[in-house]
């Protein structure tokens, strides 16, 4: 979570067009005529609040992405971008358990990040159902690669259903995540042999509604979360009530508070998950 700005300051031509570059790149594009409605949700004493929220609000650019899995990737030990100097097989394949789910753009980004988009090397980003053909061993590498994990559940549920089955000749593996919350990392590495490698992590001083959120007051928090039920009366707190504030650029994480994503007939998100 970033910091606010103090109380009370103006929503002037500046402040929205700090908003306006910050998320710029959002799959709906967000311009200054959507802020302001979504702004005027809020009741008049709570348009600071509102105001408040987009201010620490977290976007996730694609090219951050981009720069977030190079990263990652050249700090894993055997790695090296010249097959020569490299230890091992290695795979990268996406954790989506699904098709249409937002980690499948990641396998592009990471291809890009590395410059590693030629048919040359193509051998090295497979399917899941590709594994067990692959005869990957302790000195070869797996790299699963996500975009987002909350609260690990899903990561975890995935191993156990399939993933263990397809890895039995214990490869080095790792689930690499462009943001977690720590609670899913801690999850993920207590019940499964996946080496969460996480380049932005989020503890409970990211979730709005935690004691550990300075930038908030109770009433405030209170407030927020009075608009949160209107916008998602089942979770209102984000799914597994992480309380996040937190968008990345191809979709919003539903970890993340509904009055950034939801979109129904009481409440119009500015960050919708559905075009």
């Amino acid at each position: 979570m970033r910091k606010p700005k103090k109380r009370g300051s103006p929503v002037n031509s500046a402040r929205i067009q700090s908003w306006l570059t910050e998320f710029d790149g959002y799959r709906v594009a967000i311009t200054e005529e959507r802020i302001q409605e979504w702004l005027n949700q809020f009741r008049k004493a709570d348009v600071d609040l509102g105001s408040r929220v987009l201010d620490a609000l977290v976007f996730v650019k694609s090219e951050g992405m981009e720069n977030s899995l190079r990263i990652m990737i050249n700090s894993l030990p055997g790695w090296n971008i010249d097959p020569a100097r490299r230890t091992g097989k290695w795979r990268f394949l996406t954790f989506s358990m699904s098709a249409g789910e937002s980690g499948d753009t990641i396998i592009p980004k990471c291809r890009t990040a590395l410059g590693l988009t030629g048919r040359l090397h193509n051998k090295m980003f497979i399917y899941k159902s590709d594994l067990p053909l692959q005869n990957l061993g302790p000195d070869d590498t797996v790299v699963f690669m996500d975009d987002f994990a909350g609260t690990g559940t899903q990561a975890t549920n995935a191993w156990h259903e399939i993933l263990e089955e397809l890895l039995p000749e214990g490869p080095k593996i790792y689930l690499l995540l462009i943001v977690a919350g720590q609670q899913a990392v801690e999850k993920i590495h207590r019940e499964t042999r996946l080496e969460v490698v996480s380049d932005h992590i989020l503890d409970s001083d990211d979730d709005i509604f935690s004691t550990k959120c300075r930038h908030f007051n109770r009433p405030e928090k209170d407030r927020v979360l009075f608009y949160c039920k209107r916008a998602g009366k089942k979770l209102p707190r984000g799914y597994g009530e992480c309380g996040f504030l937190v968008v990345m650029a191809h979709k919003t994480p539903n970890n993340s508070i509904p009055i950034l994503h939801s979109n129904h007939d009481r409440w119009r998100g500015l960050f919708p998950r559905l075009a």
